[in-house]
């Protein structure tokens, strides 16, 4: 495995690349400790990069999109920025309409982690979030390590600790579309989730509270689908959302640290496949609604459009602090926050 740094901005920001020995290879930004590139080869064996990003490396920074990133310390939605811990209230900063979003206006995806290589070729970065930052109790002392593999195998390991109790969910942002970055829409691209339940929100992307089964609904992709069969169906917030930003519960999840197979994304003009397991509860399907507009110039020099790109966001339920029929999201000291996200890439014949 080979690792270098490839570019460092004028911020400070460094930019690794860790190639296997195919050639295959994965770039990742220390600011917000994210995914900027996964460069891996077609049916025909043509590399192409699958993974939505910037140009511009500065563009990465306050990006609305937040592509790629670790967002946090809470990655999706709390319900009016309050929890309650203990008995003791917390208000956070709401940043999305009347929620708090992504761990706040600045967030873990917004700040440049300290960052290192390892031994094994993999990279590690760090992150010491102080007590109070964006209404969060607790000193938290964050790491993300990513490791490549000679299989086309990206895996993401989290750790947490805290010095007081606290709230943690973390996942990664990273937008995919497996016919290459540049291709538009991936509404064609075919999905399973190995997820029989989901949890309905309201208009502001909260859960209800209620836990249902997906049968008989276009959130039903436990058999494989196109993204968008469905995606126009006027069904809770999927047709005034633009399309799915919904949070699913993987089968079989124990919260005993066991991987488990939670979606297969596959492009047939290009017959690249993406498999995610995790140890996560859930996962958010979010097929880029919002691109429009709002994106960076992109690497090929154009703008993003709405669902040029797909998000399986493996991490904890949103508002999981307000709902106590959800896997909790409380960390306390002398715990340690740990989980495992996997994106293994392979190709199928056309």
């Amino acid at each position: 495995m080979k690792t270098d740094v490839v570019h460092t901005t004028p911020n400070g920001c460094l930019v690794y690349r860790i190639e296997n020995a195919a050639g295959d290879l994965v770039e990742l930004s220390s600011l917000g400790a994210g995914i900027t590139k996964v460069m891996v080869p077609d049916a025909n064996g043509v590399k192409g990069d699958v993974v939505l990003g910037y140009s511009n490396y500065a563009d990465y920074m306050d990006d609305d999109p937040c592509a790629g990133k670790t967002p946090g310390r809470f990655a999706n939605r709390i319900a009016k920025g309050c929890f309650v811990i203990d008995g003791k209230a917390y208000r956070l900063d709401t940043n999305n309409g009347p929620n708090a979003l992504h761990g706040g206006r600045r967030g873990f995806h917004n700040v440049i982690w300290k960052s290192d290589l390892c031994h094994d070729g993999s990279v590690r970065f760090t992150y010491h979030s102080a007590d109070g930052e964006e209404g969060y109790p607790g000193e938290m002392d964050v790491t993300v390590k990513y490791s490549w593999s000679d299989s086309d195998e990206l895996m993401i390991e989290y750790k947490a600790v805290t010095s007081k109790p606290t709230i943690v969910n973390l996942t990664n942002h990273a937008y995919f579309n497996l016919s290459g970055e540049n291709s538009g829409s991936c509404l064609d691209h075919i999905l399973k989730l190995n997820c029989h339940r989901w949890l309905p929100p309201d208009a502001t992307d909260i859960p209800l509270g209620r836990i249902e089964l997906v049968a008989g609904s276009p959130m039903d992709f436990t058999s494989p689908k196109s993204l968008g069969a469905d995606i126009y169906e006027d069904f809770y917030n999927l047709l005034s959302g633009k399309g799915y930003n919904h949070f699913f519960l993987i089968d079989d999840w124990k919260n005993d640290g066991s991987m488990l197979l939670a979606a297969t994304l596959l492009d047939t003009r290009s017959g690249r496949r993406l498999d995610v397991s995790t140890t996560q509860c859930g996962l958010v399907l979010y097929t880029g609604n919002w691109l429009t507009g709002k994106s960076p110039v992109g690497k090929s020099g154009c703008r993003y459009a709405d669902h040029d790109g797909v998000a399986i966001e493996c991490q904890g339920a949103p508002d999981a602090p307000n709902h106590g029929n959800f896997p909790s999201q409380i960390l306390r000291p002398g715990e340690e926050y740990y989980h495992r996200i996997s994106y293994r890439f392979s190709v199928v014949k056309l």
